[in-house]
């Protein structure tokens, strides 16, 4: 018996959608994510004096993303296209 603990999955977005109802979700989550390590790297820095390197890292990796999505929802939407959409988030407990 392992005492390892079980992911718990979560379905957050599964549809499809119209390229602006796409862009309407992805961006704002991504863009949510991109808030929240900035004021992580911000907080960081008033308090330590340093940022955090894996928030900024994070935040470069999600402005790439953000750029990859929105000419993705582009190009659909040039060519009348609607966009499927699934996204599960994955939930596992980590002892401290």
């Amino acid at each position: 018996m392992s005492n390892e603990p079980t992911p718990t999955n979560y379905r957050l977005i599964d549809g499809v959608f119209s390229t602006d109802d796409a862009r309407n979700i992805l961006m704002t989550l991504i863009n949510n994510k991109i808030q929240f390590h900035e004021q992580d790297s911000w907080s960081r820095k008033e308090r330590f004096g340093d940022s955090h390197a894996a928030s900024s890292r994070r935040v470069d990796e999600l402005l790439q993303t953000r750029t990859d999505l929105a000419s993705l929802i582009d190009q659909a939407k040039s060519r009348g296209e609607r966009l499927s959409i699934s996204c599960t988030i994955e939930v596992t407990r980590v002892p401290e």
